[in-house]
């Protein structure tokens, strides 16, 4: 049985389910995932795995993300238990790179605040953003990451709108015409910076207050990692203070954003629901990536992107071929 944290493509549904009998969850809550997930061979993961999931049950062969990031599984447990974890690397980047230049736009050129006067003072209100508005087209983007996603939006920024690219890694790696730098040079020279890097022991917290004092006044921050990079509290004074130009955030500490969370009363702050990476074509993408995946698992072979290799010894000696 194929078990599934959430609804899927319909195209990847009807591929899955040749595989063999596809369950998927109520809810996408710890208690019904694992109340359902009984039996399973596969889990299909785009909600936090609870913890004993992989030891506890027995026949589960694998962990499969339908995605890159991997903060949703406990790695070390599901090695311990000879379970493997496979994602889906790079399926989405694009459509979250078009949400980086999408947001960025509209925070340049005050999108936020004249939605919010036209409909609330009027057509003269709103017209006045207008002045200070400004264009994308050959300002800086900094990038924190540079994974797929960093890439991609890299060739976005340079060959469409002419925009110098710098980023900062672990590993100090880019690409032709982007060049890297520091940590503090990032923050400093970036009119846009984008946090496009996984969340880790090193990264949680990395935009704390000092690193907003250090960003250019009017700069704006796009986060499309994870919420924990940034310190939302700094976020907000940075924020009302008008250091910052504008935010947009795709993602937060708690998830679902609370309804007395102080980003909800913000002029110049867009806020989605983690969904930077979702559009039909991403989904499709990425749920192809999971069928091939599982495809291969349930026949006996390894994932192709396996990301625990170290659960192979133990996998193998649960599943003899």
């Amino acid at each position: 049985m194929i078990f599934s944290t959430h609804p899927l493509h319909p195209e990847v549904t009807a591929e899955l389910k040749t595989l063999g009998p596809l369950r998927i969850a109520s809810a996408p809550t710890a208690k019904a995932v694992r109340a359902e997930c009984a039996g399973a061979e596969l889990i299909v993961v785009r909600a936090p795995i609870p913890q004993g999931i992989a030891a506890q049950e027995g026949s589960l062969r694998a962990l499969v993300r339908h995605g890159a990031g991997l903060d949703m599984i406990n790695l070390d447990e599901a090695t311990a238990a000879g379970v493997l974890v496979a994602n889906v690397p790079g399926a989405n980047a694009l459509t979250v790179a078009e949400h980086v230049i999408w947001t960025a736009m509209a925070l340049l050129r005050r999108n936020p605040q004249v939605t919010h006067d036209l409909r609330s003072a009027g057509w003269a209100a709103a017209r006045a953003h207008a002045d200070h508005g400004r264009e994308l087209s050959g300002r800086r983007l900094g990038i924190l990451g540079f994974g797929n996603i960093g890439r991609t939006l890299a060739r976005i920024a340079r060959h469409g709108f002419g925009m110098p690219v710098i980023t900062h890694t672990r590993s100090g790696s880019a690409e032709e015409g982007v060049t890297a730098v520091s940590f503090a040079d990032l923050l400093a020279e970036a009119d846009v910076l984008a946090l496009c890097a996984p969340l880790t022991d090193q990264t949680r917290g990395m935009i704390d207050a000092s690193a907003l004092e250090r960003m250019k006044p009017g700069a704006v921050l796009i986060n499309v990692a994870r919420g924990p990079l940034v310190e939302e509290r700094a976020l907000v004074a940075a924020l009302v203070s008008g250091h910052l130009g504008g935010a947009a955030l795709d993602v937060f500490d708690t998830q679902p954003l609370p309804a007395d969370h102080p980003f909800l009363s913000l002029p110049n702050l867009i806020l989605t629901p983690h969904m930077a990476g979702i559009t039909e074509e991403s989904m499709l993408r990425m749920g192809q990536g999971v069928v091939a995946e599982a495809r291969r698992i349930l026949a006996g072979g390894l994932p192709a992107n396996l990301v625990n290799p170290a659960a192979v010894a133990r996998y193998q000696s649960r599943f003899p071929r």
